[in-house]
């Protein structure tokens, strides 16, 4: 592998890994300030057990969080640094606004929740949670603000051969990240929600505490449907902009070499060849790729090869084809999980509204607990998608991949620095899950002993060194 090669191999290591955790802490503050609001409006108990307990998984995750981010954003000045050069007046403002005002007001208002149930009004409590909720979501805007720039390029000027910000408001009203946001944003409140659904229905499955897990069930598979729901219709009208803005990308995740006919069928599947730039065994569904892509069951769908030539025109000699392979099935990864997703929220609704929630199906809460999974695998197929069918740019348009690495680095360092990251990542994920497990395994009614020092002077000592 070459420097180039590694270089976005560590990239995508680090980012796939880094994502795990950024859903769910959007996912889980967003489900834990419903709780408390559940609390302090109806004034019951088990609400405020509910905010406290899933709100530890949310404290282990937030921890971890940072430190992956951290590491990710190494890479910059270390692999990349042409990269930061062509982009960092543009890049800049927005990551500067995401760590100084999101991540602060993250940072600030959870030690407030996490030290204040007692010392606060619990209205003011509660605001707390809502403000971390908030910040999640504000530092997912930056941070998409500055991807979005590097998808469609907005708001900029040319300058001694970098981009400079010229238009921050064009930055935010970038018809990408007008769609991209509220998709990634309901992917994560979805992460969270089957997050908590999921250890609830093990729970459940193991009959503990099942007032409380159930009632958490409900609450969990409710924000999942209308997350999965919202997903699949912001996902749709993302893909009918890509498809004016970003056309070689979809070529790609449909695996359509040659321009379609007019209606345009949808391929379900197909063996593709991106040697021969043909596709074998396809089955196809007609007129749908037309629906899919203009909401109307005509027009026809540009292909690579025509694409090809234009960009060619465009941008001068290269090869403008992405890796047909991994978007195109990565594409259909992230639909299949986010069917599944809407499927199982669908039936917890049917549950729900028939009141059999006490007695539920053993096979659909196995289910929900491997479901845990799906919106992982979904938001990890839809950003390999999103970034890999972009190749061969960083920027589009702008600045290609192989011109983006730092021109200092060695292949050997590369791969030291893929092995260390790897290595931490590996030990923080083990970590992560083995606190979730044991904080799960415990439930909200484990009671927590500090271990007591013996003090012969304390006339309780002796009776609490043989406790």
């Amino acid at each position: 592998m070459d420097i180039v090669d590694l270089a976005r191999l560590q990239f995508a290591l680090t980012t796939i890994f880094h994502y795990i955790f950024v859903p769910i802490s959007i996912g889980l503050s967003l489900l834990v300030a419903i709780m408390e609001t559940l609390f302090v409006v109806k004034k019951k108990e088990i609400y405020k057990k509910m905010a406290k307990f899933w709100g530890t998984f949310l404290l282990i995750n937030f921890a971890v969080g940072i430190v992956t981010g951290i590491l990710q954003e190494f890479q910059f000045g270390m692999n990349w640094s042409a990269f930061s050069r062509f982009v960092g007046d543009v890049f800049g403002a927005p990551l500067a606004i995401e760590a100084l005002l999101a991540f602060f007001l993250e940072s600030t208002f959870i030690g407030l929740w996490v030290f204040g149930w007692d010392r606060l009004s619990k209205g003011l409590h509660l605001a707390c949670m809502w403000l971390v909720a908030i910040g999640t979501m504000l530092s997912a805007l930056w941070i998409l603000a500055a991807n979005s720039f590097m998808q469609r390029p907005v708001g900029y000027a040319i300058n001694n051969g970098r981009a400079e910000m010229t238009d921050i408001w064009a930055l935010l009203t970038n018809g990408q990240l007008l769609w991209e946001f509220p998709h990634t944003l309901f992917a994560a409140f979805a992460t969270g929600a089957f997050l908590v659904a999921g250890i609830s229905a093990w729970k459940i499955l193991r009959k503990q505490d099942s007032e409380f897990f159930i009632s958490s069930f409900k609450i969990g598979i409710i924000v999942a449907l209308i997350s999965s729901l919202a997903i699949a219709q912001f996902g749709h009208g993302q893909a009918q902009y890509l498809v004016e803005t970003q056309p070689m990308k979809m070529a790609a995740s449909e695996g359509l070499w040659e321009t379609s006919a007019d209606p345009a069928p949808w391929t379900v599947f197909a063996t593709i060849n991106p040697q021969t730039k043909e596709n074998g065994y396809e089955f196809k569904v007609p007129y749908m790729l037309s629906f899919l892509s203009y909401s109307k069951f005509s027009g026809a769908v540009p292909g690579m090869n025509d694409l090809q030539a234009e960009y060619e025109q465009a941008y001068g000699p290269g090869n403008y084809i992405p890796p047909v392979r991994t978007t195109f099935w990565s594409f259909r990864i992230m639909v299949a999980s986010g069917s599944m997703m809407i499927l199982l929220g669908l039936y917890g609704a049917y549950l729900m509204i028939r009141k059999k929630m006490g007695q539920p199906n053993k096979l659909y809460m196995r289910l929900m607990v491997a479901a845990i999974s799906l919106p992982f695998i979904g938001n990890t197929a839809g950003w390999i998608m999103t970034e890999i069918g972009r190749q061969p740019w960083t920027v589009f348009g702008l600045l290609r991949t192989e011109d983006s690495v730092s021109p200092s680095v060695t292949t050997g360092q590369v791969m030291f620095t893929v092995i260390s990251f790897s290595s931490v990542y590996l030990i923080l994920l083990g970590l992560t899950v083995f606190l979730f497990a044991r904080v799960a395994r415990k439930g909200p009614d484990e009671e927590h002993h500090d271990h007591q020092i013996h003090d012969p002077f304390d006339k309780g000592a002796e009776h609490n060194a043989v406790k």
